[in-house]
């Protein structure tokens, strides 16, 4: 889990030019100022770069924080190496 946090943590800079150390497990929109709706597609193109995926519009929806984008992010790759 920590390696996935680390390459969040780097979509995160990535999207929103932050310190990924401030970004923990427990981080929520409210945590960061740009994290509003054009930032979450920002957010969600930065995390399919990193991680290799393509998100649908059902896995943005759940991605409310950085645990839910984790679980997402977790199951999608899941998925990528059992197909």
């Amino acid at each position: 889990m920590e390696e996935l946090l680390t390459k969040v943590r780097t979509a995160f800079q990535s999207a929103f030019s932050i310190d990924p150390q401030t970004v923990t497990i427990d981080t929520v929109p409210s945590d960061v100022p740009a994290w509003d709706s054009m930032g979450h597609v920002t957010l969600a193109s930065s995390l399919e770069q990193a991680f290799g995926l393509t998100f649908d519009v059902d896995d943005l929806m759940a991605m409310e924080d950085v645990k839910s984008i984790c679980r997402v992010v977790q199951s999608k790759l899941g998925q990528v190496q059992r197909a």
